[in-house]
């Protein structure tokens, strides 16, 4: 399988810190590169990070909050600088759309890539590719917000002990798969569904600022690695449901609730010193499989399959 694997740009909340950049995230899925939320300082975290303009095919824009989106500006910029060599699409709230034409053109450059403007104006899925397909959710902020999910088509795994019972190999193989059937050298025919079970595709789900609402269970629903904000901790609870927030407790139980493989957390609030205690809410609340605290630089995998 090719590589896939989130790469962690910023993780503060509202204002950068010394060691927090603000938002971004590039989730490498394949020959695909989607970069979610590029907040201020992301053109020079993809630098620091080894991510070119040329690993970029979609920019997910969750909402027009300043620490989602005022690197817009400099990554476009970038993209027509390097000559980008493919077309970038943009998603983002259509009611954004007139934040996403002062950031496009927040400065004189000269264009030489296509950016495909795709406005994200209500639930369901957005673009369909031979490698996934990719949702949107609406979700609960004092600005309109969308989360984002990737969902990758059911294949089959094949089994090398029936194929090897079949007498298939190397062509042959390819052909059963093309074509969903094939003749052995005993001259029966085998179909695909005799050498190989089922296997899930990928899930990936990303969910930034937002309360707790349906379309966070939504996006969340069985991913094999959810990127949730878990802006306060639990003891500000009042504080995040005022300002339209999840605390690092309510992440987990969503993450522990959806069926999530790998959680990660993010979009710290810099009242926190302990980063450590954000995970130690997520568990508390019942989440029990792979948890990482997000850092600036990180490069987190997505889980093997199921």
């Amino acid at each position: 399988m090719s590589v896939r694997e989130l790469v962690v740009l910023g993780t503060a909340s509202q204002v950068p810190t010394r060691h927090r950049n603000h938002n971004g995230y590039l989730l490498r899925w394949g020959s695909h590169g989607l970069l979610f939320d590029p907040g201020e300082g992301t053109q020079r975290q993809m630098l620091r990070a080894g991510v070119a303009a040329h690993d970029l095919t979609r920019i997910c824009v969750t909402h027009f909050h300043g620490d989602h989106c005022l690197g817009l500006a400099g990554v476009v910029q970038r993209i027509n600088l390097d000559r980008v060599p493919h077309p970038v699409t943009a998603h983002y709230p259509a009611s954004g759309q007139r934040f996403f034409d002062r950031l496009r053109h927040a400065s004189a450059f000269r264009e030489t890539v296509p950016i495909r403007q795709a406005p994200v104006s209500a639930d369901g899925a957005l673009d369909t590719t031979e490698d996934f397909t990719l949702e949107a959710r609406l979700l609960s902020h004092p600005v309109e917000a969308f989360g984002y999910r990737l969902v990758e088509p059911d294949g089959r795994r094949m089994l090398p002990g029936r194929l090897a019972e079949a007498g298939l190999s190397g062509p042959a193989v390819g052909r059963l798969q093309r074509e969903g059937a094939a003749v052995a050298p005993d001259g029966r025919t085998v179909r695909l569904e005799d050498v190989s079970e089922p296997r899930p595709g990928q899930r990936f789900a990303f969910v930034m600022d937002t309360r707790l609402c349906e379309g966070v269970f939504a996006l969340a629903e069985d991913a094999d690695m959810l990127v949730i904000e878990s802006t306060f901790l639990d003891e500000d609870v009042s504080l995040a449901t005022e300002h339209g927030h999840l605390t690092a407790g309510q992440a987990g139980r969503v993450a522990a609730q959806s069926g999530v493989r790998h959680l990660v957390l993010t979009h710290f609030s810099q009242r926190y010193t302990d980063a450590g205690e954000f995970a130690r809410q997520a568990r508390a609340a019942g989440f029990d499989g792979e948890l990482t605290v997000a850092a600036d630089l990180m490069r987190v995998p997505l889980p093997k399959r199921r």
